[in-house]
């Protein structure tokens, strides 16, 4: 038989081990998440002075608040591949957790593969770089997208002569073209007769479109599968005088497309869920740093990435039915830079919304 003694030291130790064990569990009843506020995740784009990559800042910003990390948008406001690569050069030298890169061209796979040289994953969105290291790939589905443009613009000019407005030499793009040609070719009565380059600029767009008009001055309807044709091809239509007879299927959801779908110069927008694809991003490099799924008993010598290649965010029709839904409220000014150690090297300059954990502000 235990002296008294010798049982209350048993029930101490005893209870000690309980508590330990017990802890964790506890943690997780209640719901207590570990911090991880000193995590970085940054977006590198360029065309950030668009009014489509609104929601590329706003996704990262939800992003932020949602786990509880920090997030930058960084990026040159044109579509200058050379200050995206230096932009990223820079979001690399700041050792962040993980890089979002949207891939306009095959030219900035050397640097997404410098970054995952370096330890740090990059996933893609919007645009794609197949060739490079990235772990994955989220964005719209860009060939259906096209096609459902294809479709739409087929459906409300029914019958006659259509062009195209787009950027040639963009990956996501040329994928849009090629499902934009397919739908319209199902349509025997609709004649494909030309295309028009944007550039992404809503003011070359209109100049696209406006000698477009002349050279077809039959032509029934501008089928648009980039953000800034939608507006120029409606400025173009507008000013030709042509507004019901040349119908415009645009891209998107810019405040410029909105308005003009309400006042019947575009006929609908095929528009993406553009917040989501950075905001799904920063999850999967999230749960790679943190919550890592064990697929084999060692994913880096089997070769698994952990994480989805692919993430379809897929597309919303909008016309007039619909159209005031879409308009969104004032955009909010961009928050202070995220904070890192002083010795990091400043990143390029910001274009969007920097967020950090509440705690942190």
């Amino acid at each position: 038989m235990c002296k008294p003694s010798n049982l209350v030291r048993a029930a101490a130790v005893a209870l000690a081990i309980l508590a330990a064990t017990a802890l964790p569990s506890c943690k997780r009843m209640t719901g207590e998440k570990q911090s991880h506020a000193d995590q970085l995740y940054i977006q590198v784009s360029a065309l950030g002075g668009l009014d489509y990559f609104y929601d590329h800042k706003l996704g990262m910003e939800l992003a932020g608040k949602a786990l509880g990390v920090q997030t930058d948008y960084v990026g040159p406001a044109t579509y200058d591949m050379s200050a995206m690569v230096t932009a990223l050069e820079q979001a690399i030298a700041r050792k962040p957790d993980g890089l979002v890169v949207v891939g306009f061209e095959d030219s900035l796979n050397p640097i997404v593969d410098k970054a995952v040289a370096a330890g740090i994953p990059v996933v893609t969105v919007d645009a794609d770089l197949p060739q490079s290291r990235r772990v994955a790939f989220v964005g719209t589905g860009n060939v259906r997208a096209g096609y459902e443009i294809g479709k739409k613009l087929s459906q409300v000019v029914g019958k006659g002569k259509v062009a195209l407005l787009y950027k040639p030499g963009q990956s996501n793009l040329e994928e849009r073209r090629q499902g934009f040609k397919k739908a319209l070719a199902e349509n025997p009565q609709i004649e494909f007769v030309d295309e028009g380059n944007t550039q992404s600029d809503p003011i070359k767009a209109a100049q696209a479109a406006a000698s477009l008009l002349q050279l077809h001055p039959d032509l029934a309807g501008f089928g648009c599968i980039e953000a800034e044709g939608g507006a120029g091809s409606a400025t173009a239509v507008k000013e030709a005088g042509k507004v019901g007879q040349v119908k415009v299927v645009s891209m998107d959801r810019g405040g410029e497309v909105l308005k003009y779908i309400q006042e019947g110069v575009i006929q609908a927008s095929v528009a993406q869920q553009t917040a989501l694809m950075p905001f799904y991003a920063v999850q999967i490099l999230y749960n790679l740093r943190n919550n890592p799924a064990p697929i084999s008993t060692d994913n880096a010598k089997a070769g698994v990435s952990g994480a989805p290649v692919t993430v379809d965010t897929g597309v919303i029709i909008i016309d007039k039915d619909n159209c005031s839904l879409f308009v969104r409220a004032a955009a909010t000014p961009p928050a202070a830079p995220a904070t890192r150690p002083a010795s990091a090297p400043a990143s390029a300059p910001a274009t969007g919304p920097t967020t950090q954990p509440e705690a942190q502000k």
